[in-house]
């Protein structure tokens, strides 16, 4: 109920699971990256003042950036495959990505780095990819 009220996320509540889910598609995108890209990736788009959500898995050491919607063309096969030697992965229309729960949060399952706000900025999805591409192409050559 607070990401549909308060935070005006669209979120549902799978019952088999009890996960709290945001699908993917016409108004949210998310791109899953490890942790240490991801704080790079989340400073430089707080620098250019486009931050917004971001999701901790402290477990998988991975966190997962909610963005506005994915469209195709954002994303061809040379930039996939240059995401994908980063570890960094983005969400297809059509998939869901599971919210921290209260339970989550208290056991540190699923937390969040950057909570989403009630205003509901998020940066365009081709930021973030842009922005991670950036870092990637770097780290690549500081090698």
């Amino acid at each position: 109920m607070q990401y549909r009220h308060e935070l005006h996320l669209p979120a549902s509540i799978d019952p088999t699971s009890r996960h709290i889910l945001l699908h993917i598609g016409a108004h949210y995108g998310a791109i899953t990256m490890p942790a240490e890209l991801g704080e790079r990736v989340r400073q430089r788009l707080e620098q250019a003042a486009i931050g917004g959500p971001v999701v901790a898995h402290p477990r998988a050491k991975r966190w997962t950036f909610l963005t506005g919607p994915y469209r195709p063309d954002a994303l061809t096969a040379a930039v996939s495959a240059e995401l994908f030697r980063m570890y960094a992965t983005v969400a297809c229309t059509g998939s869901q990505v599971v919210l921290p729960s209260p339970d989550d949060e208290h056991t540190g399952y699923r937390t969040w780095i950057r909570p989403p706000e009630p205003a509901n900025t998020r940066p365009p999805l081709t930021a973030v990819i842009e922005a991670t591409r950036a870092i990637g192409a770097r780290e690549s050559r500081a090698r």
